[in-house]
């Protein structure tokens, strides 16, 4: 059995780690590896490596400059992504997958192809909800 050491150091073991339990930072992870934003990213970086942040912007259609440095910080912070600054003239900075973030991408990619898939399955839903209730989609 394998164990950790958990933000209070009490040794517990992994299969402890609930997300459905509160306080559990499992709980938190999912928060952020499952944000839009964070998803669209790691897929970006995992598709095409290397990036700077001008280049994930552009590709990330929407995304504001602000949401977009929230989102890589956090993602560094929980050692997802690595960002590089190179002493450069004007500077330049990279950021990538680090091996961690590396792993998210088959699920990320698993759940991408299932939105794609499914999507004509959602809409339809959504019309026959707002048909049967005269209420529109929740707004986000």
């Amino acid at each position: 059995m394998t164990f950790v050491a958990t933000t209070d150091d009490v040794i517990e073991p992994i299969s402890a780690w609930d997300p459905y339990t509160r306080g559990c930072p499992s709980r938190d992870v999912l928060d952020q590896i499952g944000s839009k934003w964070a998803v669209l990213v790691i897929g970006e970086l995992g598709r095409n490596g290397a990036c700077r942040f001008t280049e994930l912007r552009q590709q990330l259609a929407g995304v504001s400059e602000k949401m977009l440095t929230q989102t890589l910080r956090t993602l560094e912070r929980d050692g997802l992504v690595l960002r590089t600054v190179y002493p450069e003239a004007p500077i330049r900075v990279e950021y990538e997958l680090t091996p961690l973030g590396q792993t998210l991408r088959g699920p990320l990619k698993a759940l991408s192809d299932w939105s794609v898939q499914h999507i004509g399955d959602v809409l339809t839903a959504r019309n026959e909800y707002h048909d049967r209730t005269g209420k529109r989609s929740i707004p986000r």
